[in-house]
């Protein structure tokens, strides 16, 4: 089933498609190199036959026969054809027995096939052949057997169309190898995310040994799938924290509402169980409210706004803000920005940021307490701090505390615990750094990378 899917693949018409390309061009590059080669062992033997043909024809009769017929007598091979004629065509001397009919007398070399005779017999050759008339008015004839031209020729071209096989069942081969290869990768893939689709979210896409393409992808795709089963075990958190959290002030007002429609006399009774009821819907409503407000920062709808922000207006602004609540409670609030410092960010979100911490740092420390508003500058970064004479954070409550709803044994302070979850969701949209030191008294800071201010 498997080989005739494979059969049946896009896989193997590309590689067929590829193969025969291939082949295409070798046999054209083996055409050429023949018709080149053949090409240049022609020119190479009409330059012979005319050096030949040049010292023949400058030598004196008489020596002129003796060349001719030493010449021939130093020929083990037959290549070389040479015949002297007369005007009439009667044959003086050489090893051809007739002067070709069709031959032209203009010193240039031709095709042409004679009759050669030696010791060895009559024989009709195909031969390259130059023809020119001497100043007695003989005709000398010298070339050389075509077939060793040929012969070499087919000879290169042999080898080279031997060498075309072993290359097309190679690339056939290669191709056949990376497609099965492609395809177990492909099938295994698949396997996997059927078992993702499933439901096992904890199920990774393999990973190759080597830095291949299919290897990066998988690498992509598993930190998507990391990040995804982080978010979907975060919004199954979350829902179960949304349940648990407004199940209490439902559940409260429901049961107010039974006992003043049950004990309520008169008019006023009814109206204070209705006030205590309202506050329990209220409760709910700003529990439902921060969650819409984490949802909407946390996938990234407010990045549009982002500009230059001044650090010191949202510090001085955010004092102002709480000066009165905090002296309220007896607590001195000190706000310190000596540096005017920018940033790149959504002020907004930015001054939701500070004011959640200042609000937490007002809320949990106690009354003769002292919270402090700071802006400094340290190397490339802006740093936003808050400290307070509170209780502080622990060791082990640093990352608890920013889960949503997470709120510390420790602390009787009435709360929605999403403050913290809020100001991480913010600095994590902006790309800053949120750090928490432990210990007495807490301490919290934005570092924001500095931008400097455009004029």
């Amino acid at each position: 089933m498997q080989l005739l899917e494979f059969l049946r693949s896009n896989r193997l018409r590309w590689t067929v498609l590829v193969t025969g390309i291939f082949a295409a061009f070798t046999v054209a590059l083996l055409g050429f190199v023949y018709l080149r080669t053949k090409h240049d062992l022609t020119l190479r033997s009409d330059r012979t036959i005319a050096s030949q043909i040049g010292i023949l024809v400058a030598l004196p009769a008489g020596r002129r026969l003796d060349a001719i017929n030493e010449g021939l007598r130093y020929d083990p091979g037959r290549v070389r054809i040479i015949g002297l004629f007369g005007a009439h065509g009667d044959r003086i001397a050489g090893n051809m027995q007739r002067q070709p009919a069709n031959i032209e007398i203009d010193g240039t070399a031709r095709n042409v096939a004679v009759d050669s005779i030696d010791g060895f017999g009559r024989e009709q050759q195909a031969s390259r052949l130059i023809a020119r008339t001497l100043p007695d008015g003989n005709v000398l004839l010298v070339g050389r057997d075509a077939d060793e031209i040929e012969e070499i020729a087919r000879v290169v071209g042999r080898a080279l169309g031997l060498g075309l096989f072993p290359a097309v069942f190679l690339c056939i081969a290669v191709g056949v190898a990376l497609s099965a290869r492609a395809r177990k990768r492909i099938v295994e893939v698949n396997e996997r995310v059927q078992r993702i689709v499933a439901g096992n979210l904890r199920e990774r896409l393999p990973l190759g040994s080597s830095d291949d393409p299919f290897s990066q992808l998988a690498m992509i795709v598993n930190g998507m799938l990391d990040e995804m089963e982080s978010l979907i075990e975060s919004l199954a958190g979350v829902g179960r924290d949304i349940a648990h959290d407004l199940r209490t002030p439902l559940t409260r007002a429901r049961l107010m509402l039974e006992r003043g429609r049950s004990n309520a006399m008169t008019l006023e009774q009814l109206q204070a169980v209705a006030d205590k009821t309202t506050d329990a819907l209220d409760q709910s409503l700003s529990i439902i409210t921060a969650i819409l407000r984490l949802a909407e920062i946390e996938i990234n709808q407010r990045s549009a706004a982002f500009g230059h922000v001044a650090l010191a207006d949202i510090i001085r602004e955010v004092g102002d803000m709480y000066e009165p609540i905090a002296e309220d409670r007896g607590i001195s609030l000190v706000v310190q920005s000596p540096d005017e410092l920018n940033v790149h960010g959504d002020r907004d979100l930015l001054i939701e940021a500070v004011a959640n911490l200042v609000d937490n740092a007002v809320k949990f420390t106690p009354a003769g307490g002292r919270v402090e508003i700071g802006l400094v500058r340290s190397h490339d970064e802006a740093i936003v701090c808050v400290k307070d004479t509170g209780s502080g954070i622990t060791e082990h409550e640093r990352g608890a505390v920013l889960r949503r709803f997470y709120r510390s044994d420790r602390i009787s302070t009435p709360g929605l615990g999403l403050g913290l979850n809020l100001v991480a969701a913010i600095v994590k949209l902006h790309g800053f750094r949120f750090t928490i030191h432990p210990g007495a008294g807490c301490i919290v800071e934005i570092a924001c990378p500095y931008a400097p201010m455009v004029t």
